[in-house]
């Protein structure tokens, strides 16, 4: 199959952006003068953004040529109750609306838990309420797409099933996909080969299109975990994630997109993905 062009970057500031200017604009600028061409702001807390200070950010993306995403604040819940709901919808349109303004065409989220419910009971609330979101954007013109973040631990609602069906049932919704995530959520070391990897990539084709594939939003980083999940997030060399499997499937199904790294050392892991990357796509 053919290739498809990764650009590659981090999720927040990483540790060695100069304190001047500081900031998402100092990021952007560091992570360009390294080659990392994306950048996801880490609106992870709250969503406190003046129209001047997010003018400033897409300014300085376009100028540098970093492609910006958004990771929403992650008090948000799909499957809260009637109660909650509003708060966690507010969160995420505020993420979406502020993450507009300064120019980012993705907004990432975490959608929740299960509440030890089973998955498709949990879906028949969520999405509606997605559409929901969906249609408020697009009647304030916001052409953002909602990405539901795969999720590390099996109590939350996330699995790689989870976010094609929303995607498959809600225009302007498609998947980030975190392979850290999907690797700890089984909890016992399996879903990092490249067989495995190529399932998943299989099952991503088939309900979301050929084409999807060449706009995936991806998390990647070293991960900590046990039998219930995800733990921590370890740089890359201090895992067992297989990279160098992952890179292979993804340059066998002609993937491209972002991947931004939520390693301790961002940039530093986001060049070694974007190395491996290199080195599996011209193989």
């Amino acid at each position: 199959m053919a290739n498809s062009a990764f650009v590659f970057g981090t999720v927040g500031s990483p540790s060695s952006t100069p304190p001047k200017p500081g900031g998402s604009v100092g990021a952007i600028q560091h992570l360009a003068d390294l080659g990392l061409l994306a950048f996801e702001i880490a609106w992870v807390r709250s969503v406190r953004v003046s129209e001047k200070s997010a003018a400033a950010i897409k300014e300085q993306a376009a100028a540098s040529g970093v492609k910006l995403s958004v990771h929403a604040p992650y008090y948000i819940n799909m499957n809260a109750d009637d109660d909650e709901w509003p708060k966690s919808r507010k969160r995420l349109m505020d993420a979406a609306e502020a993450g507009h303004w300064a120019g980012a065409t993705d907004i990432i989220f975490h959608p929740g838990s299960y509440f030890g419910q089973p998955p498709e009971l949990v879906l028949e609330k969520v999405l509606p309420r997605l559409h929901g979101c969906v249609d408020e954007l697009r009647a304030n013109d916001n052409p953002v797409t909602l990405r539901p973040e795969t999720m590390g631990k099996r109590a939350m609602l996330g699995s790689l099933t989870d976010t094609l069906v929303m995607s498959q049932e809600v225009e302007g919704v498609e998947p980030c996909l975190d392979f850290s995530h999907l690797h700890a959520r089984a909890g016992d070391g399996s879903v990092n080969s490249y067989d495995e990897w190529s399932t998943f990539l299989q099952a991503y084709q088939e309900a979301l299109g050929k084409a999807a594939l060449k706009r995936l939003h991806c998390h990647l980083s070293g991960i900590e975990y046990n039998e219930t999940g995800e733990r921590n997030h370890l740089m890359l060399a201090d895992s067992d994630f297989n990279l160098d499997g992952l890179m292979k499937a993804l340059s066998d199904f002609g993937c491209g997109g972002r991947i931004v790294c939520e390693s301790p050392e961002m940039a530093q892991d986001a060049l070694v993905i974007k190395q491996a990357w290199n080195n599996a796509s011209q193989a």
